[in-house]
């Protein structure tokens, strides 16, 4: 009966191809379709070269023959082959679509996602695009009867003939055009990252660094901290928001046309106009911004076996708690309280994939007002302006800027749309700032007060063709890269802590900063002294009335 059906759809049909044969199309396939976006960048580079753009796909097309011809062996060619397809067709949409590189960090930000981020890019295009170019192919190769020789002797030579040929023509064209190749790849490193299925090669990667590899013994850091007590007596109060995907060239307080900072821009707030990140996407920078390691030092199995500069904080006597609207601290909050959002609590501000940032607030009080005289410091994640999603980042009562992107597939919106709906999820963010800011006040008879607002990367909008974050370091653009800082506290905890407030603002407007400031800066604005705290890079040294 069960054949029947499937013979009257037409699925039961089983055709015959020799193996050698279906090796070459699936080369082609992947080297025609599923290359396109690197063989069009290779074009690009060398100023539209043609001949060059047609001997790009026949070199692509030999290394895949060789791969495939190397994977062509019964009973395991399609069992590796077909998720390779699907896989493949998912990279292909991406790079396509946001011009996103599946390098080692995106494989990273991949695994490390939550199902909430995970469905914001789900949507018809990317449903269509998987379709056409993944369960279509792969099932035409799912009923294709591979035929093989009879003779082992015989398989074995076809198989030498055939790789010796691909060889070969590697190797012509590497007489004729090496030069070209080799000067374009000097100059531009990272396209062998674009590469398709380059993201089979750091999944591997991935899956060996955090599941083979021995795990490296944890280190303690700062146990020597000791805070100095404010001249006035009283705890600090703190508030670390940690941003997400908000970029500095949309905020007011940096230049922005536009005034995206409406809620906070009479409360005092002093933003560092020159700070760039550690990474590109949340995966790298979170760890990597709180830990004691510069950019270029960064190795994420140590971040993550060591304590940060929030650890350094509990060692000084500082209640750490950790409060997350973001899928997760990234194993920054491993030794703190940690406490997430209860989404059935909180309909009002909460769906089933996210939630709005503002009901990160409501726990607040509740949790400041526990142990009176106790200092603190609450990090708040927030999802702040996360995409492609991002009119479901804010209410619409707060949408200051119209007409809006309304959709996850933002490539079918018009720039500007796209560049309205992120504007309003920065302008959100600088109202829960403001909300913050007003609640610590409240406290400020009890509690020296203060806040920070750091972001973990920025975010492109379409320019130069690329959507999203997560491109590679070393090209990633500006709007990836350069972030906000935010500093506030009042001015009994600038006096408190011999903090020159002008001189605090100048750093801001004039000095270049990174993510490598945050973990001495830190411990330095909330004066906590330690062997683990670098003078050169806390911000606030050259501004102290006495270090």
């Amino acid at each position: 009966m069960k054949n029947d059906v499937l013979k009257k759809l037409g699925l039961s049909t089983q055709f015959s191809l020799n193996v050698n044969l279906v090796v070459i199309l699936l080369a082609s396939y992947f080297a025609i379709v599923l290359n396109h976006p690197i063989i069009q960048k290779v074009y690009q580079l060398s100023a539209y070269d043609l001949p060059l753009y047609l001997i790009s796909h026949l070199l692509l097309i030999c290394a895949f023959v060789i791969i495939f011809t190397l994977l062509a062996w019964p009973y395991l060619f399609k069992i590796i082959v077909i998720p390779l397809i699907l896989t493949s067709a998912l990279a292909f949409y991406a790079s396509a679509t946001y011009n996103i590189m599946f390098d080692y960090t995106m494989m990273e930000n991949i695994f490390e996602t939550n199902s909430g981020e995970a469905f914001s890019y789900l949507n018809l295009s990317a449903v269509l695009f998987f379709i056409l170019l993944g369960v279509l192919p792969a099932f035409l190769l799912l009923k294709v009867k591979l035929t093989y020789n009879n003779s082992v002797l015989k398989t074995l030579f076809l198989k030498a003939a055939l790789l010796i040929g691909m060889v070969s023509i590697i190797a012509l064209i590497a007489v004729f055009y090496y030069k070209d190749y080799a000067s374009i790849g000097r100059n531009n490193s990272y396209l062998n990252k674009m590469i398709n299925p380059a993201h089979v090669y750091n999944t591997f990667k991935y899956v060996k660094k955090n599941y083979l590899n021995k795990p490296i013994a944890y280190s303690k850091l700062g146990q020597d901290a000791k805070l100095v007590p404010a001249t006035n007596n009283k705890p600090t109060l703190m508030v670390f928001v940690v941003g997400e995907t908000a970029r500095a060239q949309n905020i007011a307080y940096n230049g922005y046309t536009r005034n995206t900072n409406p809620y906070t821009q009479k409360m005092g707030i002093i933003s560092f106009q020159h700070v760039t990140t550690c990474g590109t996407a949340t995966a790298v920078s979170l760890p990597c911004l709180f830990s004691n390691m510069s950019r270029s030092e960064y190795k994420k199995e140590r971040a993550i076996n060591q304590d940060n500069v929030l650890d350094v904080l509990t060692y000084a006597g500082v209640q750490v708690k950790w409060l997350d609207n973001d899928g997760g601290d990234k194993q920054v909050a491993q030794n703190l309280v940690k406490l997430e959002v209860n989404k059935a609590d909180n309909s009002d501000l909460c769906n089933k994939h996210s939630c709005y940032d503002q009901v990160l607030l409501r726990q607040l009080p509740t949790l400041i007002e526990q142990e009176p005289q106790q200092n603190k410091l609450f990090a708040l994640h927030l999802i702040g302006s996360h995409g492609p999603t991002y009119y479901q980042r804010y209410p619409q009562d707060k949408a200051l800027f119209k007409p809006t992107c309304e959709r996850s597939d933002i490539e079918n919106c018009s720039d500007q749309e796209i560049v309205n709906v992120y504007d309003n999820t920065i302008a959100y963010t600088d109202f829960i700032l403001a909300e913050t800011i007003t609640m610590l006040k409240q406290y400020q008879d009890t509690y020296n007060v203060a806040l920070f607002y750091l972001s973990d990367h920025g975010e492109s909008l379409g320019e130069n063709g690329l959507y999203l974050h997560g491109t590679p370091y070393v090209v990633a653009p500006d709007e990836q890269t350069h972030v906000p800082w935010f500093m506030w506290a009042t001015d009994d905890y600038f006096t408190n802590q011999g903090i020159n407030k002008n001189c605090l603002e100048k750093r801001a407007r004039n000095d270049a900063v990174s993510h490598d400031n945050l973990f001495h800066t830190l411990l330095g604005f909330y004066g906590v002294n330690t062997k683990q705290r670098q003078s050169a890079l806390d911000i606030t040294n050259t501004c102290k009335v006495s270090t």
